[in-house]
C-alpha cells in the first residue's frame, strides 16, 4: 500500500436514501472502531481516476428500475468499464460491496453484482464477499447490513490494524458516546433578512426562495440544488377512474405562465409536493421551535471542508424556519432511518422510552423496528409524539430528518399536440399498513386535493428531465405495452404521432393497454378508439392496431402478455420490419410476464428454441429497439 491514502474512503449511489444511509452508517461505525481517516461520498461526488490511490473502499450501492444503476453511479460506471483500463489497474485496492435491492424483482441487485465483477477484473481485492440487502426481508435491506458489517470488521482489522485499531464500539454498541451533530444553526435577527423574504413578489422570486432553502438542506447533500425550471399552474385536475373500488387515477393539465415549456416526449416532470400547513405547525409546536426566526446551517468548526457544499452559499441567505420546514424536510410522509432512533436514545428523559428506543437501535430491536417504523409508514412527527421525553435540537433534526424529496411522472402529452402545456396521468397512491392504518402518498395526494376552479392561482414548483425511453422517429414502427398508468409516456408518443402524420407518412404502431373493466378504469378510452378508427395511427388501415386486456372482466384474468400472444402474427410482423418495443408500468412481475411472451412470439413465428429467442430479444435491447421504463 505504498504511496496510497491511509484512510477508508466509503462510496455510495443512492436513488431514494437507504443507499446513503447505509453509507453513512458504515462511515459512523468506522469511526467508532478508531479509523484515523473516513470519508463518505456520493460516487458523482469522486473522480474514478483517483481509485488507484486508495487503500480500502466500501461502496453501497443501490439498484433501480430494471437493474440500472442509479443516477449518481452512471458516470462512474461508465468509466470503469473502458477499455484502457488493465487487469491489474486497481492491484493494491481493498473493497467491499454491498448492495440494496429487492428480490421481487427480475435483476436483483444487478448494480452490485455487476460492480463486484469489474472490480475483480481489474485486479482489486474484495475484503469479503459482497453483500445483499433485500426490502423483501422481514428487516429490510438492514437484516443483510447488521451481520454483513460486523463480518467487514472483523476481516479488516485483521487485515490492516492500522486502518481499523479498535473493535470494542463496534462490537459493543452501548459503549458509544453520542458525536456532536455535523451541522449547527446560525439565527439571525429578522432585520437581517428582510431583504430576503419580504419582498416575494414574482415567479423568478418564489422560485429563487425555494431553491435557498433546498440548498441549504444537509440532508439533500447538493444532489438537489437549482431552481424549478418552472412553476406550473394547474389548469384541470379531472379524475380518469370510475367506481367505488378506492382507486383514483387523475390527469393534471398544467401551464407554464411566464416562459414557453420546453419538453419531449418521454421526457419525465419532477414535482415538489407542498406539504399539510397543519402537519408543519405540528411538527413546529412539537420540537418547540420558533417559525418566524431566520436561519442558516454551516458547518460545525473543524468539520471535512467537503461539508461545504452541503451548506453552498447558505450563510449569505438566512432563510425563514418555517420555510425551511416545508421546503425541505419531510416530516409527515417519510420515515425516519434508525440512526434517528440511536439519537434520539440520548435525549428521552423518560427511562422507559429511553430503553425502548436503545433496543429500537441494537441489533435484537432491529426486526421490532422494522415493523413499528417501516412496516407502519410511520411518519417523523409521528415517532416524535409517541416519544413525547424527547426535545432533539434542531441541528440533529435538521441532519436526520428524510428530505422532502421531488417525485418524478413521466409526461403524458406531446408538445406538438399540446404547446405550452404538459399532462399527467397520477395514480393517488394510498395503502393500508398491518395495523390497519392509512397511509396516502404525499405528491399524489398533494396534487389530487388541489381544485383549480376554487383555489384560484395553483402552482407546481417542477423541473423537466430527460426519461430513459429514447424518442422514436417517425418512420420507425411501433410496439407499445403499457397497461394501467404505464399508458402514460404512449398517449404522449401517440399524440406525437398523430400530429406528425397530418404532414409526413409514418410507420405503424401497435398498442397494448391492460385495466380491469371498460367501466371503471378504461383510461383514455375516447382518444385510444379515436386513433384506431378510420385515418387514426392505431388504425388497421395504417398497419397498426389497438389491444385491450379487461383482466376482471371474465372468470379467468386476462392481462396484456395474453393480448401479445393473441396477436403473435402481427407483433412479429413488425419486429420483422423493425420495429421498436416500449413497455411501462409496473415494475414486479409485469416486464418479466411481457418478456417472456416476447419470447414465446419471437420462438413461435421463426420456429426457433425459446433461449435463441431470448438471445434475439437481447440484441435487439442492445441496440436500443427493446426500451422499458418501470416504476413500484
Amino acid at each position: 500500500m505504498e504511496g496510497k491514502k491511509k484512510r477508508l474512503l466509503v462510496l455510495y449511489a443512492s436513488q431514494t436514501g437507504n443507499a446513503m444511509d447505509a453509507a453513512e452508517r458504515v462511515g459512523r461505525e468506522a469511526e467508532h472502531g478508531g479509523c484515523p481517516s473516513v470519508e463518505v461520498l456520493s460516487m458523482d461526488h469522486f473522480d474514478p481516476n483517483s481509485l488507484p490511490n486508495e487503500s480500502a473502499i466500501v461502496f453501497v450501492v443501490s439498484t433501480t428500475g430494471q437493474g440500472d444503476p442509479p443516477d449518481s453511479m452512471k458516470v462512474f460506471w461508465r468509466f470503469l468499464l473502458r477499455r484502457n483500463l488493465g487487469c491489474s489497474w486497481l492491484e493494491g485496492l481493498h473493497y467491499a460491496v454491498f448492495g440494496l435491492g429487492d428480490s421481487g424483482y427480475q435483476k436483483y441487485n444487478f448494480a452490485a453484482k455487476k460492480l463486484d465483477k469489474r472490480l475483480q477484473d481489474l485486479g482489486a481485492r474484495s475484503i469479503i464477499e459482497k453483500g445483499l440487502g433485500d426490502d423483501q426481508h422481514p428487516s429490510g435491506y438492514e437484516g443483510a447490513l447488521d451481520p454483513w458489517l460486523m463480518s467487514l470488521w472483523k476481516t479488516l482489522n485483521h487485515i490492516n490494524p492500522i486502518l481499523l485499531p479498535e473493535m470494542s464500539e463496534i462490537l459493543h454498541p452501548t459503549m458509544r458516546k453520542l458525536e456532536h451533530p455535523k451541522f449547527k444553526i446560525v439565527y439571525h435577527a429578522s432585520t437581517e433578512a428582510t431583504q430576503h423574504d419580504s419582498h416575494i413578489s414574482d415567479l423568478k422570486d418564489v422560485k429563487n426562495m425555494i431553491e435557498r432553502a433546498r440548498s441549504m438542506s444537509p440532508s439533500l447533500h447538493g444532489h438537489d440544488h437549482g431552481e424549478p425550471h418552472y412553476l406550473l399552474k394547474m389548469v384541470k385536475n379531472e379524475q380518469l377512474t370510475k367506481g367505488d373500488d378506492g382507486r383514483n387515477v387523475r390527469q393534471f393539465i398544467l401551464e407554464a405562465l411566464a416562459s414557453v415549456i420546453e419538453y419531449q416526449v418521454g421526457d419525465v416532470l419532477d414535482v415538489l409536493p407542498g406539504q399539510n400547513s397543519a402537519s408543519v405547525d405540528a411538527f413546529v409546536k412539537r420540537c418547540k421551535l420558533d417559525p418566524d426566526s431566520y436561519i442558516t446551517i454551516e458547518p460545525w468548526s473543524g468539520e471535512k471542508d467537503s461539508l461545504d457544499e452541503y451548506v453552498n452559499g447558505s450563510s449569505d441567505h438566512p432563510i425563514q424556519l418555517r420555510t425551511f420546514i416545508s421546503r425541505a424536510m419531510d416530516i409527515a410522509s417519510a420515515s425516519p432511518r434508525r440512526y434517528f432512533f440511536e439519537v434520539m436514545s440520548y435525549y428521552a428523559s423518560a427511562e422507559h422510552e429511553k430503553e425502548k428506543l436503545q433496543y429500537f437501535a441494537s441489533p435484537e430491536g432491529r426486526d421490532d423496528l422494522y415493523q413499528y417504523n417501516q412496516k407502519e409508514h410511520r411518519t417523523v412527527l409521528e415517532v416524535l409524539e409517541d416519544f413525547s421525553s424527547v426535545e432533539l435540537p434542531f441541528e440533529w433534526l435538521v441532519q436526520l430528518v428524510p428530505p422532502l424529496k421531488k417525485r418524478s411522472f413521466s409526461i403524458s402529452s406531446s408538445p406538438l399536440a399540446h404547446p405550452n402545456q404538459v399532462h399527467l396521468t397520477v395514480s393517488v397512491v394510498s395503502s393500508v399498513t398491518p395495523f390497519k392504518r392509512n397511509r396516502y402518498g404525499l405528491c399524489s395526494s398533494w396534487l389530487a386535493g388541489l381544485d383549480p376552479k376554487k383555489d384560484g392561482e395553483v402552482l407546481v414548483p417542477s423541473w423537466i428531465q430527460r426519461g430513459t425511453l429514447p424518442i422514436p422517429p417517425p418512420m420507425v414502427p411501433l410496439i407499445l405495452i403499457g397497461p394501467g398508468t404505464g399508458c402514460a409516456p404512449f398517449k404522449a408518443f401517440i399524440e406525437e404521432r398523430a400530429m406528425q402524420n397530418l404532414v409526413e407518412p409514418t410507420a405503424p404502431i401497435l398498442f397494448f393497454f391492460g385495466c380491469r373493466t371498460r367501466d371503471t378504469d378504461f383510461l383514455y378510452k375516447d382518444f385510444w378508439l379515436a386513433q384506431s378508427s378510420d385515418e387514426g395511427v392505431l388504425s388497421e388501415k395504417k398497419g397498426g392496431g389497438f389491444y385491450v386486456a379487461f383482466s376482471r372482466e371474465q372468470e379467468r384474468k386476462v392481462y396484456v402478455q395474453h393480448k401479445i400472444r393473441e396477436e403473435s402474427a402481427r407483433v412479429w410482423r413488425l419486429l420483422d420490419g423493425g420495429a421498436a418495443i416500449y413497455l411501462a408500468g409496473s415494475s414486479t412481475k409485469m416486464p418479466a410476464d411481457v418478456t417472456e411472451a416476447l419470447e414465446e412470439v419471437v420462438a413461435k413465428e421463426n420456429c426457433v428454441s425459446r433461449e435463441s429467442a431470448a438471445r434475439w430479444l437481447k440484441t435487439i435491447e442492445k441496440a436500443g429497439r427493446f426500451n422499458i421504463e418501470t416504476w413500484s
